[in-house]
């Protein structure tokens, strides 16, 4: 899956040491570029795990987040909202499930101009299916132990909480 880069040294660390030489030492510019490089690298083996139920993540995520509905339906504002991503990218993320017939769209019941995306249940038997997949694989972290991944979690919390995603006193999990 990917592409390794296997380089006989570690990119991200020269990177920063020609970083220093030039500006000074910097464990943020170390840190978000090896965040960076790990997103690239969970992307590349998720999407490439989710290709077989011809999903991407994006898509995954909607179809997830659709069947953690007590209808199995949502708005589409509320979709970009949980997702956490533009209104356009709902909008196309949801036109190909629909083209896939995975979600249907269909009025709002309580609101006269909106839209509500609904998981089908050929949606359900995929997302299903997609789920077993990425938890076969640990959603690409299986290098990691549990009690790491519980860090790592915990670790990026504060970012989120600082970003506004959440107030600091949510219940935090784990």
């Amino acid at each position: 899956m990917g592409n390794p880069l296997n380089l006989p040294f570690d990119p991200i660390e020269r990177a920063h040491e020609n970083w220093t030489k030039r500006w000074g030492a910097s464990p943020a510019m170390a840190a978000v570029t090896s965040i960076m490089r790990a997103q690239q690298i969970l992307i590349s083996q998720l999407d490439a795990t989710l290709k077989p139920h011809e999903l991407t993540f994006a898509r995954y995520e909607a179809l997830v987040l659709l069947t953690f509905s007590s209808t199995g339906a949502l708005p589409l504002g509320k979709i970009g909202e949980r997702l956490m991503v533009h209104p356009t990218s709902v909008t196309n993320t949801i036109d190909r499930l629909e083209r896939q017939g995975l979600v249907r769209r269909r009025p709002n019941p309580s609101d006269g101009r909106g839209t509500l995306a609904e998981i089908t249940d050929e949606g359900r038997r995929v997302v299903e299916e997609a789920t077993a997949d990425l938890l076969a694989m640990d959603f690409g972290l299986d290098c990691y132990a549990d009690e790491e991944l519980w860090e790592i979690h915990r670790r990026f919390r504060s970012l989120r909480v600082s970003y506004g995603d959440f107030p600091d006193d949510a219940e935090p999990r784990g």
